[in-house]
């Protein structure tokens, strides 16, 4: 193309640019005829104006004219493939600056003719969903051609197991726009016992509206590729426990409640039988009374059970003195409780003493951490370390025994706490210090010297 213009104002070049048409990624090219009609050498910078001069170059940018003189020059237009190049009619605009008259400076206007090109792009995630019945899939939609897009989405698999739900079901997308679209996956039976059974399908995202002839179908369509894992409702290991507690009720029903029954039935036969021994005893005992007098038959009967009165007072199973350093009686139930208070930072610790000629046997034992203190606490009974606990884990602690732990006399039940940081009590303003309670209970018993 050979565009020519007239101008009557010395130093003005005559210009003319026709419209022309490009397609984003491509490269077109114009001429643009340049002429001096002023009576002096003239220098013309060419300079490209408005919405395509990020894309457009004019080659040379700088001519040099002697009078009457023409250089055509070109204009080459290269709009990259992106949704920021809009289809449709943009404006063009060349400046041409005379450097020895800028006052007579021209800017020719034009129109360039943007072809639209069409491109989807669709994500899904995930790609593999485990479920009972249903799934749920997030599906990313970005248009990255340079037109607005009417978008509709599609799924299908080889069978009929498999029923599908879009939210939304289409949508408008204007160029670079994203949009993010929930799929829903659901089968109609569940898989109650074996393995894992994996559903292939596939999610088409497509263009709704009309398509220009000739446009390539793979500019708006991209299927994706997905499973939905349905998994059993009684997974393999809960069936091998179950045929363990079954393996279990069989044995304890055939074998050991038979055995457990005959030997109950042992013990009770054992009993209620006679005692051959006491039977002896009340024989012997019984002999002088048939053939002596009567204060002969008093007197031994008194004789034995003097006797064995005496035997159950002072042998070793019974309830006599005992030796030196042995508990004597029950002894009375008591609490005693150990209050700390610890500034941050450092550690401090409460004690409570046994007394002399005493053993407390502790059953009971209550942590308080009313302030949500952070810390630590360790409990101490004589040199045996019970326990030690992050104050941040718990606001009331406590610890039972069936069988006493047994403190001598003279030793301590110890509580050692490390405050790190004091928490905040009902009042809500933060404590100055760490403070934790410990309430001790059990029996104390008296020993003998």
């Amino acid at each position: 193309m050979t565009p020519s213009a007239a101008s009557s104002r010395p130093g003005t070049p005559g210009l003319d640019i026709p419209e022309v048409t490009v397609a984003p990624g491509d490269t077109a090219t114009t001429s643009l005829t340049v002429r001096n009609d002023s009576d002096i050498v003239e220098a013309y910078s060419l300079e490209v104006v408005g919405d395509c001069a990020s894309w457009t170059t004019v080659e040379p940018a700088r001519v040099s004219l002697y009078p009457g003189t023409s250089e055509t020059v070109t204009v080459r237009l290269a709009p990259p493939r992106s949704p920021e190049v809009r289809a449709g009619e943009v404006p063009l605009g060349v400046r041409v600056l005379p450097a020895e008259h800028p006052d007579a400076v021209q800017v020719l206007e034009t129109t360039v003719h943007v072809e639209e090109f069409r491109e989807l792009h669709a994500e899904l995630a995930p790609r593999r969903r485990r479920g009972w019945l249903r799934g749920r899939y997030r599906l990313a939609v970005q248009n990255r051609g340079n037109a607005p897009v009417e978008v509709g989405f599609t799924a299908g698999q080889a069978g009929e197991e498999l029923a599908f739900a879009f939210s939304p079901a289409d949508r408008k997308l204007e160029p670079g726009e994203s949009a993010e679209i929930g799929l829903r996956v659901r089968t109609g039976t569940p898989v109650w016992f074996g393995a894992p059974v994996v559903w292939p399908f596939t999610v088409d995202t497509a263009e709704t509206g009309e398509r220009e002839p000739g446009q390539d179908e793979t500019a708006v369509r991209t299927p994706l590729d997905a499973e939905f894992v349905q998994i059993p409702v009684f997974p393999r290991w809960l069936l091998v426990v179950l045929a363990a507690l079954l393996a279990l009720l069989l044995a304890w029903f055939t074998l050991v409640r038979p055995a457990v029954r005959s030997a109950a039935k042992e013990a009770a036969a054992e009993a209620v039988a006679p005692n051959p021994s006491a039977a002896g005893e009340r024989g012997t005992a019984g002999q002088p009374s048939g053939t002596g007098t009567g204060a002969g038959a008093g007197t031994g009967s008194d004789t034995g059970a003097g006797g064995q009165g005496t035997g159950a007072s002072s042998g070793p199973g019974g309830g006599g003195p005992a030796g030196n350093g042995a508990a004597v009686g029950g002894g009375p139930q008591i609490s005693e409780t150990i209050d700390v208070q610890t500034a941050g930072g450092r550690t401090k610790t409460g004690t409570y003493r046994v007394p002399a000629g005493s053993v407390f046997g502790v059953t009971d034992i209550v942590v308080a951490n009313f302030q949500g203190d952070e810390g630590l606490l360790t409990i101490t009974f004589g040199d045996r370390k019970i326990t030690t606990i992050a104050l941040e884990t718990f606001r009331n602690q406590d610890y039972h025994w069936v069988t006493p732990i047994k403190i001598p006399e003279n030793d301590t039940v110890t509580v050692e706490v490390t405050c790190g940081k004091p928490g905040t009590p009902a009042s809500g303003r933060q404590a100055q210090e760490c403070h934790e309670v410990l309430n001790v209970s059990g029996v104390l018993t008296r020993t003998t010297q």
